[in-house]
């Protein structure tokens, strides 16, 4: 944190001369779990409590959406680099073709496949726009970098994932960010424990997971989600002596495995009867809430609630295919499978905004919105309105439907792609291409060809193929989504035993 403080000084004379009116734009703290499912929680956004929501206790969740607005159809990517790419540039997956998670540089990790050769996606991630020599990579205007040069403090807390191993954008220093706390390029850790240093030692894995730059912790028995919410407490602190409006991306690593107990929480889960594993899960969601809870009680302790915005959302849907207690691709109910998954369990997520003044407390949007809308969205809450991005923005300010003054959902298509290999198996999980439209929604297989036709409203759990009984939905939907594909210029996986490119989903209506 030494770094940290001569950069406060050196801030504060460089901001002294901004205006009031810069000063009185409103702080924003983006709040992102890894891999948090829908119903990871004691807040159901179903129509009704549900068993899990009985399972989990998140009494600071519970305390957000009283002080705020909760989304039923916040939509994210199946798995979590494509999300945080699409957060930071506006851009859909699909463009900016970062459609799997990234880790080392040059190297793929998509798992093989007897049938299918994956496409050269931007393995490499997102880099700076000032970033040319390096391959497979997507360089983009970040939304930090858009807030910084219009007078935010910058601060990027936790897991970061952007940039593959040795490139600019492993660090968030790179991409917009004024301080980093723990970011690098892995999307997982190598434990939650101080007393094993973070680190991936004590299992004798990859050192690659090691979390960076958190040595004071290191040895105690402290847990990271604890350790990352003090080390943002501290940054916020030095980020009031300088006067600007801040952005605090709050991005917990939890609940990715590896599932460690968060002691504080642990025992209680097991003396209800939870397996090992589901108490582990259980304990570190409401670590995380916990840490909520806390900035939430600082923000009031500091008199700067009311003039802070809160933005809770995941990345991807819940761990269900492996790793978890009980029966694979249940824990997400009703949503059908988990992360890695086309499926509503894969890419549904519980969203939750709070902005006093604003946003009315305790109401519930149920209009669908996806990932890349917080782009525009939040430049829009910190009256950022006129600014030039080097990438196309796909996504959609859902600024009308926080105030309740109109929808951005009506008449308006969500798109996902994901022509690659994630490895665990389950419903839903391979490489596929889909589409929202309305109550309808379309997945197109590219390994065999065939669609999943889904009423969303009245199938929630998506038990009920209407493929074969509605033909005319399937060829209206397939060629929405084969023309959004080409527009963007979407990658497409090849058939090894022919080499030929996969068609597009709406060149294959009678395969």
């Amino acid at each position: 944190m030494k770094k940290l403080k001569v950069w406060i000084a050196t801030a504060i004379s460089c901001f002294s001369g901004l205006s009031q009116a810069n000063i009185q734009r409103p702080n924003i703290i983006f709040f992102l779990v890894d891999d948090m499912g829908w119903q990871d929680t004691s807040v159901p956004f179903y129509h009704e409590k549900t068993p899990l929501n009985q399972k989990f206790h998140t009494p600071n969740m519970e305390r957000l959406a009283a002080q705020g607005m909760k989304f039923t159809q916040a939509y994210a990517c199946s798995v979590c680099s494509p999300s945080r790419t699409s957060l930071m540039t506006g851009m859909n997956a699909a463009r900016h073709r970062v459609t799997n998670w990234t880790l080392r540089k040059n190297q793929t990790v998509d798992a093989k496949d007897d049938d299918l050769k994956f496409p050269d996606w931007n393995l490499n991630g997102l880099q700076p726009i000032n970033v040319e020599s390096i391959n497979q990579t997507i360089a983009a205007t970040t939304l930090p970098e858009l807030l910084r040069t219009n007078g935010y403090f910058t601060i990027h807390c936790g897991k970061a994932h952007w940039g593959a191993e040795s490139t600019p954008g492993a660090n968030p220093l790179n991409l917009g960010f004024d301080v980093n706390i723990g970011g690098h390029c892995a999307g997982g850790l190598g434990s939650y424990q101080g007393i094993h240093n973070f680190s991936a030692a004590w299992r004798n894995n990859d050192r690659i997971w090691d979390i960076p730059g958190l040595e004071k912790y290191f040895g105690k028995d402290i847990n990271l989600t604890d350790a990352l919410t003090l080390e943002a407490k501290s940054a916020l602190d030095s980020s009031l002596q300088i006067g600007n409006p801040f952005y605090l991306y709050m991005a917990h690593y939890a609940v990715h495995i590896p599932l460690e107990p968060h002691h504080q929480f642990y025992q209680k889960y097991k003396d209800r009867g939870l397996d090992d594993a589901e108490a582990m899960y259980a304990s570190m969601i409401e670590g995380m809430d916990k840490s909520l809870g806390d900035l939430m009680d600082y923000l009031e302790e500091k008199g700067i609630a009311q003039n802070t915005v809160i933005l809770f959302m995941s990345d991807n849907g819940g761990l269900s295919a492996h790793g978890r207690g009980g029966v694979s691709n249940t824990h997400n109910l009703p949503l059908n499978s988990g992360k890695g998954s086309a499926y509503e369990g894969g890419i549904r997520e519980p969203m939750i905004v709070k902005w006093s003044g604003k946003v009315k407390p305790d109401t519930q949007c149920d209009d669908y919105l996806i990932i890349e809308d917080f782009f525009p969205t939040i430049l829009e809450i910190a009256g950022v309105r006129k600014y030039k991005t080097r990438q196309k923005v796909d996504g959609i300010s859902f600024l009308p439907m926080l105030l309740q003054k109109g929808t951005r959902s009506q008449d308006r298509d969500l798109f996902w792609h994901f022509p690659n290999n994630w490895g665990p198996q389950g419903p839903g999980i391979g490489a596929t291409s889909t589409i929202r439209s309305g109550d309808w929604k379309l997945i197109y297989w590219y390994k065999d060809r065939h669609f999943d036709l889904f009423n969303i409203r009245n199938d929630i759990g998506e038990q009920n193929n209407l493929a074969t009984t509605h033909p005319e939905k399937v060829k209206q939907l397939a060629s929405k989504l084969g023309k959004y594909l080409r527009k963007v210029g979407a990658q497409r996986p090849s058939y090894k035993g022919s080499g030929e490119i996969a068609p597009w989903p709406d060149q294959c209506m009678d395969k």
